[in-house]
Parts: structure tokens; sequence; C-alpha cells
């Protein structure tokens, strides 16, 4: 059965560069195959990664407007259409959602969206999932059955906040999540009491803390992927000791 990793939280936290960093350590670990979904909507987990994307998932939904070629019905046809969207690298695979529904109801493209997901998910042991930013996803029932969500913040209290109302409205959906898990990214130091006495009003389990690190945003300039960030990195340093607690 596979192992489902998903990582969400408030836009601009680094969510995408934390989802690179939870592919690397499972390459580590020998956890594949893996299947990374990039499930923004503002797709650059491809950059982190340093893949090139050919097509998406959004590419094949807007087609479904036009005619299914003769002797093949929606399902078979969205089914190759997601195969072909399918990018195989060394030790992963990455598929990509793509930009969002255009005006109209979509609902039947996105059933089948999801319908070709499940299948394609249980051909791998490990899959992580980067999702786009808030909570429209959850709210879409576009992220189902997760083993391990990282709900990622940056050490403010409105982001804190963010994190909660994450968690609490994937109770009232009654989503299949396993466990929620708190990372504070871009700390300075220790945090701040005040950031700390609202993760514990909020009740939320905090996984740890990842601090600034200089090499990320310069890796950013030179357009570098982040995975690629050296092994001294503070940052991927960091982020092990939070995956060692969390995946077995």
């Amino acid at each position: 059965m596979s192992f489902t990793i998903a990582v969400s939280g408030k836009g601009g936290t680094g969510k995408t560069t934390l989802s690179g960093m939870i592919l690397r350590y499972l390459l580590e670990k020998g956890r594949g195959p893996i299947l990374a979904v990039d499930a923004d909507s503002n797709s650059n987990l491809n950059e982190v990664l340093g893949v090139e994307v050919h097509a998406t998932i959004g590419d094949a939904r807007e087609m479904m407007k036009e005619d299914v070629p003769t002797g093949m019905t929606k399902d078979i046809w969205f089914e190759y259409k997601v195969q072909q969207a399918l990018i195989e690298k060394k030790g992963f695979d990455l598929i990509v959602m793509g930009r969002p529904e255009g005006p109209g109801c979509y609902c039947a493209a996105n059933t089948l969206a999801r319908k070709c997901l499940d299948l394609l998910t249980g051909n791998y042991r490990s899959i992580v999932i980067d999702n786009e930013a808030g909570m429209e996803h959850f709210s879409r029932l576009t992220t189902r059955d997760v083993d391990l969500l990282f709900i990622v913040s940056d050490p403010s209290r409105r982001s804190i906040l963010t994190a909660s109302r994450i968690r609490e409205l994937i109770r009232e959906l009654n989503l299949r999540i396993l466990r929620e898990v708190l990372i504070v990214n871009r700390a300075q130091g220790e945090l701040p009491a005040d950031v700390l006495e609202e993760i514990q009003r909020q009740k939320l389990e905090l996984g740890g803390t990842i601090p600034v690190d200089e090499a990320i945003y310069q890796y950013d300039l030179d357009g570098k992927p982040t995975f690629q960030l050296p092994e001294e990195s503070k940052a991927v340093q960091a982020a092990r000791q939070i995956f060692e607690k969390y995946i077995q």
C-alpha cells in the first residue's frame, strides 16, 4: 500500500521547497518508486526538482471540451492523456495538475482526473503531493487518503492561525488524513514565546522548525533546483531531522 505525504499551508511559506526535500529524503531512504504530484495551480515543483514539464492534467481537462477520438471512451482517452503527462525521472515520476478550471462546470472531468490518479498512485510505494496555498484544495476534495500531512507555516501568529484553520477544515470534511504535523519554516533562532503559545492554544503538533537558509535564496537567484542543495545546508539538515521522526 502507498504511503502518501501531502504538504499544505499559507502561501509563500516554502511548501514547494519542502516537498522537494521530502522527495529527496525518500530517495535517500530507498522508499521508491515515488510519485510526486504538483497539485498547485501555480505549478513550480518541477523547477525545484530540475524537471521540464511537457504536459499537465489541466491540458487534458481542457481537451475534454473537444471531441474524443473515434473508437475511444472518455475514460480511456483521459487515462491515456494522464499517462502522457507523466514525467519519468531516475528514482521518481512527476505529474502536474496544471491550471484551474475555466468558466463552467467541469465536475465530470475532475472526477475522471481523480479516478486516473487513484489508478496511477497504486503503482507507487511513496507519494508526495505539493498542494496549492490555503484550503481550497481540501474543500474540493482533491486531497484525499493522506497518511501524513505537513502543514507549513512561517514564524508568525497569522500563519499559525491559517494552519489551525486547515486542520479544522480537514475535520469538518471528514477527510482521511491520519496525522497532521506543523512545520515552522524560515525560523530565525528560537520561536518567539507568543508564537509557541499560539501553537499550544490551537493544539497543533509542532514537528520542528527549519531555519532561514541563504543557500536556498542563492539557488533560486541562480536558477538552480533546490532539490540539489548541498548536504551541509542548514535547511536540509533540519528538515531531515523532522522527516526521521515522522516518515517511517
